[in-house]
């Protein structure tokens, strides 16, 4: 089995509807976003799945967020715009994207901080 991973980033603010605490007000991260994906064997030129490629579909998903005020862009207009929503969100906006590829995704991880983060795996 092989395990690839691409990392990217986005810069955003957001605010916790229904938190009682600081992050109820708006407030902004460096988000680092971590996706995973499985491959049981590689192609014919010696490759699991093309980084360049899984880079720039996790990038075009980022891209929407960077720079905003994540209450205000869909999904999160209507859901908190947590960690968790988050690394759901884009886990069901890539998998589409690798419809038909011989890979899985593993978990998608986002990390706020260097020191509190959240990983989803698929059911």
């Amino acid at each position: 089995m092989y395990h690839i991973s691409v990392e990217q980033h986005f810069d955003a603010a957001h605010f916790l509807r229904g938190y009682q605490g600081k992050c109820e007000a708006l407030h902004g991260h460096r988000f680092r976003v971590v996706v995973k994906i499985i491959a049981s064997g590689l192609d014919d030129i010696g490759l699991a799945y093309d980084f360049v490629e899984l880079k720039r579909y996790l990038a075009d998903i980022l891209s929407r967020f960077d720079h905003t005020c994540l209450n205000d862009v869909p999904p999160f207009d209507k859901i908190n715009p947590s960690s968790e929503n988050i690394a759901s969100t884009v886990y069901n906006e890539l998998q589409p994207k690798l419809a038909g590829a011989p890979v899985s995704i593993s978990c998608v991880e986002v990390w706020e901080s260097p020191q509190t983060g959240v990983v989803y795996t698929p059911d």
